[in-house]
């Protein structure tokens, strides 16, 4: 029995505030209430809790945008937020989780804003066939959130170079996402607007589920979330938490072609083997030595070769600055 309804908006753009907030929101909820969470996020990946970074947006692309990337508590695939995207998150019991309901919140507010939608039996929202919300779950504990994503204007140009992974080969036991067609609901309405879609779902929320108690507006300034924040923003959180991959990088040069083999686990090089027809041999093998335990990224890799150049003889140091130019080009830098 849902008593209490609860309209909870970031004022923050930062994607470790909201998703701490979220989780924050998810841990306090109370058995007769539900929570609608509105919040936006700005130049950001947000990966599903069974991802791998590396596997599902190209790193170095984001780095050079200045983008951050975040991994959330629910599963399903990688999304990209700017400012032309508006979040959504349900918050309440297990007992009160009514899927069909909180999306007729979405789809009815769209509708009255004269834009058709309809639900994919994939989690999506479409319009004119595609999509412009994508929703995923979490429960744990009695609690229940389900959140998606509303295309607003996004720049769907970003989405392509980002959303794409560096081009050596790499294998994972994670979680891949569905790459869609997306579009924005802008295409649809020219005048519309963020507020118009926030009044549009504010409006339906209460149509569904009645009279709202009780209205927030929140940002870091009024909510101390430090230590949630210090977790979303971990790099044990966001590339820790990866599941176990290889990478497979090859490149030629005058001395032969050099493969690099790298089995990551937890993000760090849990074994490293390289396969050669050089005539050098004793300098890949301690290569394999010292880039195992590294952290599964270019600043720690590149540090530890050059922490160790003093055991290469005069003649061999080409090997490591061969696997210097492999690793400077091929393996992204932590954001």
């Amino acid at each position: 029995m849902i008593a209490k309804r609860r309209l909870i908006v970031s004022e923050s753009y930062s994607p470790y505030f909201n998703l701490s907030l979220e989780e924050y929101l998810f841990n306090n909820v109370n058995k007769d209430e539900i929570i609608l969470y509105l919040w936006r996020n700005e130049n950001t990946v947000v990966i599903g809790r069974n991802q791998n970074p590396w596997k599902e947006c190209n790193l170095e692309v984001l780095s050079k945008l200045s983008g951050k990337i975040a991994r959330r508590l629910s599963g399903g695939g990688a999304v990209y937020h700017d400012l032309g995207n508006l979040n959504f998150t349900f918050i309440t019991c297990e007992e009160n989780e009514d899927l069909n309901k909180q999306l007729s919140v979405i789809i009815k507010a769209l509708n009255d804003l004269n834009i058709e939608a309809t639900f994919s039996g994939r989690n999506d929202i479409l319009v004119n066939g595609k999509k412009i919300s994508g929703n995923a779950f979490y429960t744990d504990e009695g609690r229940y959130y389900h959140h998606g994503t509303l295309l607003y204007e996004i720049d769907v140009e970003k989405v392509a170079k980002i959303l794409t992974p560096s081009a050596h080969k790499l294998t994972s036991k994670g979680i891949d996402s569905v790459k869609s067609r997306i579009t924005n609901l802008k295409n649809y309405k020219e005048d519309l607007t963020i507020n118009d879609i926030k009044e549009s779902i504010i409006k339906s929320y209460e149509e569904h589920y009645g009279h709202i108690n009780n209205v927030d507006y929140v940002d870091e300034k009024k909510l101390n979330l430090n230590n949630l924040i210090e977790k979303y923003s971990s790099d044990e959180w966001i590339y820790g938490n990866s599941p176990s991959f290889n990478a497979v990088i090859d490149k030629v040069f005058d001395e032969g072609k050099i493969e690099l083999n790298i089995s990551s686990e937890d993000n760090k090089v849990v074994e490293c083997k390289i396969y050669t027809d050089s005539l050098f041999t004793r300098e890949f093998h301690m290569i394999e030595n010292i880039l195992k335990n590294c952290k599964f990224n270019k600043d720690d890799m590149l540090k530890a070769l050059e922490e160790n150049e003093y055991l290469f003889s005069s003649k061999g140091k080409v090997i490591p600055d061969r696997i210097k130019e492999i690793i400077q080009e091929s393996i992204p830098s932590i954001i």
